[in-house]
Parts: structure tokens; C-alpha cells; sequence
């Protein structure tokens, strides 16, 4: 049951990243009158949505009782601020990186985008390594230096690209490989500072992302 139950999990989350990147794409180049909404506005709202999310699942944590909740949020955040700062640094990144995904979806295509962005995995093991002392197997190293030949054929020019050519230029290109490759890099570091933040308290993964959401939040805004 736990092995079933384990590759549903992954399966939904592959159908879900994908989805999300194609749905991003689509929003970000559909050709319509009118100005196109501002990218800014959709993190916004991504984080107002996670932060409502996190509460509910607090609350039912709490047993389905305000008065407990209220108790929660108030003694794991508002009583604790040295550890609720904590989460100030992985905040800006996150935010900064929200943004960054939107730029690079709207300067490249979504198979150049998805297979790029795939770098994080190279970025998070790198900062595994140095932040959390973890060590990497033979396979694990050669799977990454791999991934690292995959992305760079995947940036390899190709005459198919001379059609995109029309709709992307060279420079709006280089601008959102750029930007995929900062948020790359970004995503390493605040993934597993987050991760490291996490396995030094005994407070729940939904406390730790209020807390998040609430520092970032204010830049988003």
C-alpha cells in the first residue's frame, strides 16, 4: 500500500509540474487584446492561496478548533520572532525566484524552459554538499554530470530553432535563460537552507511555511 500510495504521489507531482509550466507558458504568450496581467500580481496570489492552505491544514491539525489555532499561530509565530526571522533570508529568494520563472517562461519555450530549470537538482546537490555535509554516491555525481550534458545539448542551436527565431529574438533568449539559471541557483540555496531550518526545530512544515509566506508576502506586494 505504502509503495502504491508512494508512486501515485509521483506521478500527480510529474502531472502537476508539468502541467504548471505549460499552463504558465500558455498564459504568458496567448496573443489577446489588452494588456497581459502582470506577473507579479500571480505570485501575489500563489502565496495568498498557500498561506490559506497551510492555515487550514493547521486548523485541522489543531482538532477543527479556532481557540487552538489561534493559540498555534500565536505561540510558534508571535511568541517566537528569532525563529520566525529565520525564514526572512529563504523568503526573498523564493519571492525573487516566483518571478524570475515568469520571465524566463515568456523568453523561452517550454521543453527548453523545463529541461533548464532541471539545473536545480545540480544547484540543490551542490548546497547539499557544502551546507549539510551530505555525501554524494558515484552515481549520484554521474548522474548529475548527465544532467548537466542534457541541458547543454538542450542549448545546442538547432535548425528547428530558426522558426522560433521570429517570435523570440536572440536577446529575449539570453534573458530568459538568465533568468532560469539565476532562479536555478536560487532555488538550491533556499530549498535546502529551508530544509536545514527544518531538521533544527521540532515545529511543523505548515508553521514553517506561514512563516514564510508572511515574509514574502510584503516584497510580492
Amino acid at each position: 500500500m505504502s509503495a502504491n500510495l508512494k508512486y501515485l504521489s509521483l506521478g500527480i507531482l510529474v502531472f502537476q509540474t508539468t502541467s504548471l509550466v505549460l499552463t504558465m507558458r500558455y498564459s504568458r504568450t496567448l496573443k489577446e487584446e489588452g494588456p497581459r496581467y502582470l506577473s507579479s500580481t500571480a505570485v501575489v496570489v500563489a502565496e495568498l492561496l498557500k498561506i490559506m492552505a497551510c492555515v487550514l491544514l493547521v486548523y485541522k491539525d489543531s482538532k477543527c478548533s479556532l481557540r487552538a489555532l489561534n493559540r498555534i499561530l500565536h505561540d510558534e509565530i508571535l511568541n517566537k520572532p528569532m525563529e520566525t526571522l529565520k525564514l526572512a533570508i529563504p523568503s526573498g529568494i523564493y519571492t525573487l525566484q516566483n518571478n524570475l520563472l515568469y520571465v524566463a517562461l515568456s523568453n523561452l519555450d517550454a521543453a527548453t524552459y523545463q529541461v533548464t530549470y532541471q539545473l536545480k537538482i545540480l544547484t540543490t546537490a551542490l548546497f547539499s554538499v557544502s551546507m549539510l555535509s551530505k555525501k554524494l554516491g558515484v552515481y549520484q555525481w554521474l548522474s548529475l554530470v548527465i544532467l548537466m550534458t542534457g541541458v547543454a545539448f538542450v542549448q545546442w542551436p538547432s535548425d528547428s530553432q530558426e522558426l522560433d527565431s521570429k517570435e523570440l529574438s536572440a536577446g529575449s533568449q539570453f534573458v530568459g535563460l538568465m533568468a532560469v539559471l539565476t532562479a536555478c541557483f536560487s532555488s538550491g540555496f533556499a530549498g535546502v537552507y529551508f530544509e536545514k531550518i527544518l531538521k533544527e526545530t521540532k515545529q511543523s512544515v505548515w508553521i514553517r511555511n506561514i512563516q514564510l509566506v508572511s515574509f514574502s508576502l510584503e516584497p510580492s506586494l
